[in-house]
């Protein structure tokens, strides 16, 4: 009987600790999920910032290829 109670006991003990860090890691996702949100990737850069690409298209049409160049080259 005692060695059903020990069991039981272990049991309860493996329960607590896996609800313990199930909770302990949503709130830590959460609290890393919350100050990303505030992260502003798309201002404008401040200072002596240079534009990289110029994307002004001159109403040309392009061909599949040149599309396809410009993919593999910025990934858009």
């Amino acid at each position: 009987m005692k060695s059903w109670f020990a069991v039981v006991l272990q049991t309860i003990k493996v329960f607590l600790l896996f609800t313990g860090c199930t909770i302990l890691f949503y709130y830590g996702i959460l609290w890393i999920s919350a100050e990303y949100e505030s992260y502003h990737r798309y201002d404008e850069p401040i200072g002596k910032a240079v534009k990289v690409i110029n994307m002004e298209h001159d109403h040309q049409e392009e061909t599949w290829v040149q599309r396809l160049m410009l993919f593999y080259r910025i990934g858009e």
